[in-house]
C-alpha cells in the first residue's frame, strides 16, 4: 500500500481507547468492538487492530472511496470496512456494544495534495471538493447556482472569513459575465484579489476553502449526528476520543461533552450531592500534539483530542 499520510495524535489516540479500564480488564478472549469514524488511509485503525485481541472487531467509516480502496488491500478479519458517514454508525452497531470510538476530523494528505480532488487552492484542479464523488455537487455546481446571501452565509458561518461579504460579491460578479470559477486555482485568485490582508503565512483563500468543504461535505451536521449516536452505542466504561482540526469542529466537541458531564438542577432544589443523578460523561483528557510531533507533520499544529468516558448506569 502506498500510504502517505502521516496520522495525528497516534499514540496518545490508541492509549486514550485501548489504556481505559473496561478494555484493559477484559479477557483474551472478550468480543472487543471499536469504531474507528474515518479510515482515512488507515494509521489509526491498523495501530488499534495491533493492540487487539483475535477475536476484537473494528468497524471503519469512510466516504472517500479512494480510502475505501486502500482499507480493501488489508488482510485482517477482524476489519470491517464501511463505504458511509461515520454518523450512520448507529445502523451497524447495538446500543451499549461498543468498547471505544475514535473521531478523526481530519481530511489525509492525499485528499489535500491530489489536485483532481479540489481541496488545495495550491494545487490546479477542478473546484471539487466532494469526499464522496458519487454524491452530491461540487463546489464549483453549488457556486453556480447560489444566491449571494448563500455564499456570504456559507463563507462567513463555516470559514470566519471577516471578508464573506466581497468574496462573496466578487464569485457572484464573475457567474454574472459568464466566468464562474471552475478550478482551484481560479477561485483561490479571485479570492486573493479581495482579501487584501491576512494572518502571516496564511493564503488569503485558507478560510473561503475550509468553509466551502466543510458545507458541501456536510461536516458539522455530521459530527453533532456522529456524537449523539457515539454516546449511545458506547458500553458504560467505554471511551469516546474526538481529534478536531478548526475551532468550529472543536466547540461542537467540547460542549457535547461538558454538556453531558454536567448534570442540570433546578435552582434552590434542596437535593444532595449523593442523590443527583449520574451525568452521561466524565472528561478524561484535552490532548495537543507534541513539539516533536509537529515538526515532523505540521499539519498537525492545529490538532486537539479531547477523551470521555461513559459513566457505568446511565441511560442515554
Amino acid at each position: 500500500m502506498n500510504i502517505t499520510h502521516c496520522p495525528v495524535l497516534l499514540g496518545e489516540a490508541v492509549t486514550a481507547l485501548v489504556g481505559g479500564s473496561l478494555i484493559q480488564n477484559q479477557k483474551i478472549s472478550d468480543p472487543i468492538l471499536l469504531i474507528d469514524g474515518t479510515f482515512g488511509r488507515g494509521g489509526h485503525t491498523q495501530a488499534l487492530l495491533k493492540e487487539l485481541n483475535p477475536t476484537a472487531r473494528v468497524i471503519s467509516f469512510d466516504k472517500d472511496l479512494d480510502a475505501i480502496a486502500v482499507a480493501q488491500q488489508i488482510n485482517d478479519p477482524r476489519l470491517r470496512i464501511v463505504h458511509d458517514s461515520f454518523a450512520q454508525m448507529d445502523q451497524y452497531a447495538e446500543v451499549d456494544s461498543v468498547d471505544g470510538i475514535l473521531l478523526d476530523l481530519g481530511i489525509s494528505s492525499p485528499q489535500v495534495d491530489e489536485a483532481h480532488r479540489g481541496f488545495s487552492f495550491r494545487r490546479e484542479g477542478p473546484l471539487d471538493m466532494r469526499m464522496n464523488i458519487d454524491h452530491g455537487l461540487t463546489a464549483a455546481e453549488w457556486l453556480e447556482q447560489a444566491s449571494l446571501e448563500a455564499i456570504t452565509r456559507v463563507i462567513k458561518t463555516y470559514g470566519e472569513e471577516r471578508f464573506a461579504f466581497q468574496i462573496a460579491k466578487a464569485i457572484v460578479a464573475k457567474r454574472e459575465e459568464g466566468s464562474p470559477p471552475k478550478t482551484t486555482t481560479q477561485l483561490a485568485n479571485l479570492v486573493a484579489s479581495v482579501v487584501r490582508t491576512r494572518e502571516v503565512g496564511q493564503d488569503p483563500a485558507t478560510r473561503t476553502f475550509q468553509a466551502l468543504r466543510i458545507f458541501i461535505n456536510r461536516e458539522l451536521e455530521d459530527l453533532e449526528i456522529g456524537l449523539k449516536a457515539a454516546l449511545k452505542l458506547l458500553k458504560p466504561g467505554a471511551r469516546l476520543a474526538v481529534i478536531s482540526f478548526h475551532s468550529l469542529e472543536d466547540r461542537i466537541v467540547k460542549q457535547f461533552m461538558q454538556a453531558h458531564a454536567k448534570v442540570d438542577v433546578p435552582r434552590g432544589l434542596p437535593v444532595r450531592e449523593k442523590d443527583l443523578p449520574q451525568s452521561a460523561l466524565e472528561i478524561i483528557s484535552r490532548v495537543k500534539p507534541s513539539d516533536i510531533e509537529i515538526s515532523e507533520n505540521p499539519r498537525a499544529r492545529s490538532a486537539i483530542m479531547r477523551v470521555a468516558e461513559k459513566r457505568s448506569g446511565v441511560v442515554v
